[in-house]
C-alpha cells in the first residue's frame, strides 16, 4: 500500500515540481530539466497587460460567485434539509449529480446556443461568466450544507428553541446560520478552488474582456516554455492556497462539530 501512494505522490507532483524549476530555466529545448537560472519570465508576466486583467477578471468572478453562491445555497440547503417529501429529495440528488452528469462544455453548448440571440445576447459578458460558474459550483456547497445539517442536528435545536418562544426568522439568523459557519466557510473555499481553475466553459463563453486567467493561460504554451511554466506556477499557487485554506477550514468545522456533539 506504501508502494502504490507513494507511486502516485510521484505521479502528482513530479510535473508540478517540473513546472516549478522551469519557470525559474532560462533555455528548456529537448532535455528533462532547464538550463540557467532568471527571473525574467516573473518579470515579463507582471508586464504583460493581459495576464494582469485576467488575474482581476478570475478574482472578480471567483468573488461575485462565492456571493451568489451564499445567498443560493443556504436558503435552498435549508428548504432541502426541512423537506420530508421523497421527489424532493430525489431532485436533489439529481442536483448533487449535476456536475458530473452534466460536464461544462455541454453546459457552454447551451448557454452558446441561448445567449447569443437577439433577445438574449449576454454571450462573452462577465456575468453570464459568473452565472456560468454558480451553476458548476453550487451543487458542492450545496451538498456539504445538507450534510453538516444533518451532522449538526439542527431540527432538533429548531424544536428546543421553537418552545422557547422563537420566531423562524429568530431560529434562521440567530441559530442555523450561525451553526453553519464552519461549513460554509470550507464550501466556500471549494467553491472558489473550482472557479479558479474553470477552463472549459470559460473558454467558449467569455468575452475578450472578461476572459479569466485560465483561459488567456493557454495562450502562453505558444510562446516561450518558461514564461507558460511561470504563467501556470500562479494559477497552481492559488488552487494550492485554496486547497490549504479549504482543509484547514473543514478541520475546524469538524473539530467544532466534535465540540458540538
Amino acid at each position: 500500500m506504501a508502494v502504490v501512494t507513494g507511486i502516485y505522490l510521484l505521479y502528482l507532483f513530479i510535473p508540478i515540481v517540473l513546472l516549478f524549476v522551469g519557470s525559474f530555466g532560462e533555455t528548456w529545448t529537448n532535455s528533462l530539466l532547464p538550463s540557467g537560472i532568471t527571473l525574467d519570465w516573473y518579470r515579463e508576466l507582471l508586464s504583460e497587460g493581459s495576464f494582469r486583467r485576467a488575474f482581476i477578471v478570475s478574482l472578480e468572478v471567483v468573488a461575485a460567485t462565492c456571493v451568489a453562491c451564499t445567498l443560493l445555497a443556504v436558503p435552498l440547503a435549508y428548504a432541502l434539509f426541512k423537506s420530508a417529501s421523497r421527489g424532493v429529495m430525489v431532485a436533489a440528488r439529481i442536483m448533487f449529480l449535476l456536475p458530473i452528469a452534466a460536464p461544462p462544455l455541454v453546459l457552454a453548448f447551451g448557454f452558446i446556443l441561448v445567449f447569443s440571440s437577439d433577445a438574449l445576447p449576454w454571450l462573452g459578458s462577465i456575468w453570464l461568466l459568473i452565472a456560468g460558474h454558480v451553476v458548476l459550483t453550487l451543487p458542492y456547497l450545496l451538498q456539504t450544507l445538507v450534510a453538516d445539517m444533518r451532522h449538526l442536528h439542527i431540527d432538533a435545536l429548531e424544536l428546543a428553541a421553537e418552545s422557547l418562544g422563537a420566531s423562524f426568522r429568530e431560529r434562521f439568523f440567530d441559530l442555523v446560520v450561525p451553526l453553519l459557519r464552519h461549513s460554509l466557510g470550507s464550501g466556500l473555499i471549494m467553491v472558489a478552488a473550482l472557479s479558479i481553475g474553470e477552463f472549459q466553459l470559460s473558454n467558449l463563453i467569455a468575452g475578450f474582456l472578461s476572459r479569466p486567467y485560465p483561459v488567456v493561460l493557454l495562450q502562453a504554451f505558444y510562446g516561450a516554455t518558461g514564461f507558460a511554466c511561470a504563467a501556470t506556477v500562479v494559477l497552481l499557487s492559488l488552487a494550492l492556497l485554496a486547497a490549504a485554506g479549504g482543509a484547514f477550514a473543514a478541520r475546524s468545522a469538524s473539530a467544532y462539530r466534535q465540540g458540538t456533539a
